[in-house]
Parts: structure tokens; C-alpha cells; sequence
């Protein structure tokens, strides 16, 4: 059965797309499965230069979900494109390179770099503070979505999705910002923010103090968002945010989805995006997504 879907005039076999900074650069994920077999993967988040990240502890359970405060640690676009996509388009993956930044230059840079190359669509993380704004995060600001989704679109050829982030009071009007400045698809939701305390010590237990909630926990306010910005915009929707199984795949398409990205699903569960997609394609014979 076909069960391919089209982003931005770029067509994806099936719906299936890794969530970036979940499965680094495929190659991990791609001694379990063929990573091939997926819609695509989104790589870990890149930035114009090496960056190590923030110091540990930087990961925590919380009920029903994870927090993470990583802080984009990776070898820089540089190496993504002498290293890491080679690997990735020999092993027959669509891929999607998300990009961050702490400053708009340094989006536009990156973008650019990635532009000449074989990379089939570029995602723009917008949950990064902008330095140069007294840190205030970029996608939390509409006329930031804007400046930054035109710049970026204007050096590159690949489609862009900006990835919105769910710490705002609309959703809908960040997602009509990115519309409104070229980009070609949004992916939601980002992590939201959050914390959780050592009773034993009375401190955080994240060094950084807060980080991204993700997992089952944020599923219902994923699946509201992606709802309201689907009726709100006319660009394709990336759903993600806490999918587990199938079934919940089905629920972001229902709330007007065209795909969706697999996340913690995958810190628990290696090969956890081939068993959703086959799961999915069995839901698809049976007649169940009519």
C-alpha cells in the first residue's frame, strides 16, 4: 500500500522521520535497522561551529517523559557535510539537517554551507536564545520567526521547515510568522521547558536548571498545537511530541499532521521508529486509515 506522503514537493516514502538530536547523524540506529527504510531522518541539531554542549547531569526522568538539557552538542556543519551526509545519502536516507544558532549570522551561515550540498530539506531550530536579544529565544517572537525564516530561506535551495517551539502564549501566530517569511513546512513541537529538584540536596537536579520535557507526558499539548497551527496555516505540519506507538501517529494525522518525527520513543527504544512505521503499514492494510 502506498503510504508516501509529499513535504514541500519532496516526497518521503512513508510518514516516519526521526526527531533530531535522537538518533545523532543515523549511523547508530542504522546497525539495528536500514535507516533507509524510514521517511527520513532529521540529524542531530548543527551549528556553524564544534560545540560541547552543557555540563552534566544534563538528562532527567520526570513521570512519563525525560528532560534534557544537552545543549546542542555537535561537531559543527563542517564535519556534518565532510562526515556525517555522505554516510547518510550512501545509506539511502532522505535527510533533513536541522540547523541552530546563536545569532542570525550564524543561521545564515550554516544554511548556506548546507545549501550546495546533497541534504534534501534543512529544518530550522528556533527554540535557540538569540544572543544579540538579550537571549530571548527566537521562535518566541514573531518578528524574530520572521527575520530569521527569510534570511535563511533567501541562501538556501532546499526546502526549509522552521521548528516551532511550544514555550509561547499562540502557537498560531509563530506559525503564521514562519508562513508569512517562505518557509515551506513547520515542525511542532519543540520540547517545553521545565525542571526537577534533588529532595535530598534541594538543588535541580539538571545542572542548567531547566530543560526540554519530552516523551508520553507532552503528547495531548502536542496534538493541540499541531490541531490549531493545521487550521491556521496552509504549509504541510510535521507532528511530533511524545508518539510511542502507531496509534499515536494516526492521532497526530487526524489532527491534520502530513508526518511525524519520533523522539524519546528512541532513547528507550533504539529501533523504536522502524516498529512504529511497521505498525503503521500494518494499520494501512488492515483499511484502518481510510
Amino acid at each position: 500500500m502506498d503510504i508516501s506522503v509529499n513535504i514541500a514537493g519532496i516526497t518521503l516514502k512513508n510518514p516516519i522521520i526521526t526527531a533530531s538530536g535522537t538518533c545523532g547523524f543515523g549511523r547508530e540506529m542504522n546497525e539495528i535497522f536500514p535507516i533507509s527504510a524510514l521517511g527520513a531522518i532529521s540529524g542531530k541539531g548543527t551549528t556553524l561551529n564544534p560545540r560541547e554542549g552543557n555540563p552534566s547531569p544534563r538528562i532527567a526522568e520526570t513521570p512519563s517523559g525525560m528532560l534534557n538539557s544537552v545543549g546542542l552538542q555537535n561537531p559543527g556543519v563542517d564535519w556534518f557535510i565532510e562526515k556525517e551526509l555522505p554516510f547518510m545519502k550512501k545509506a539511502g536516507a532522505t535527510v533533513i539537517a536541522n540547523i541552530a544558532g546563536s545569532t542570525v549570522e550564524e543561521y545564515v551561515e550554516t544554511a548556506r554551507r548546507i545549501s550546495s550540498t546533497g541534504t534534501d530539506m534543512v529544518e530550522l531550530n528556533i527554540s535557540c536564545p538569540n544572543i544579540k536579544n538579550g537571549g530571548l529565544a527566537f521562535g518566541t517572537d514573531t518578528k524574530n520567526i520572521e527575520e530569521i525564516t527569510k534570511k535563511v530561506k533567501d541562501v538556501l535551495r532546499q526546502p526549509l521547515i522552521v521548528k516551532l517551539s511550544p514555550n509561547v502564549t499562540s502557537i498560531t501566530d509563530m506559525a503564521l510568522a514562519a508562513e508569512s517569511a517562505g518557509a515551506d513546512a513547520v515542525s511542532l513541537i519543540n520540547t517545553l521547558l521545565g525542571m526537577r529538584i534533588d529532595i535530598k540536596t534541594g538543588k535541580p537536579i539538571l545542572a542548567n536548571v531547566f530543560g526540554g520535557l519530552s516523551g508520553p507526558a507532552v503528547l495531548p499539548v502536542a496534538l493541540r498545537m499541531v490541531y490549531q497551527v493545521s487550521h491556521a496555516v496552509k504549509i504541510p505540519v510535521i507532528g511530533m511530541g511524545g508518539i510511542m506507538n502507531a496509534e499515536n501517529v494516526v492521532e497526530f494525522m487526524y489532527a491534520g499532521a502530513k508526518a511525524v518525527m519520533i523522539g524519546t520513543a528512541s532513547i528507550i527504544d533504539p529501533a523504536a521508529p522502524y516498529k512504529i512505521l511497521k505498525e503503521y503499514e500494518k494499520l494501512a492494510e488492515s483499511g484502518f486509515l481510510k
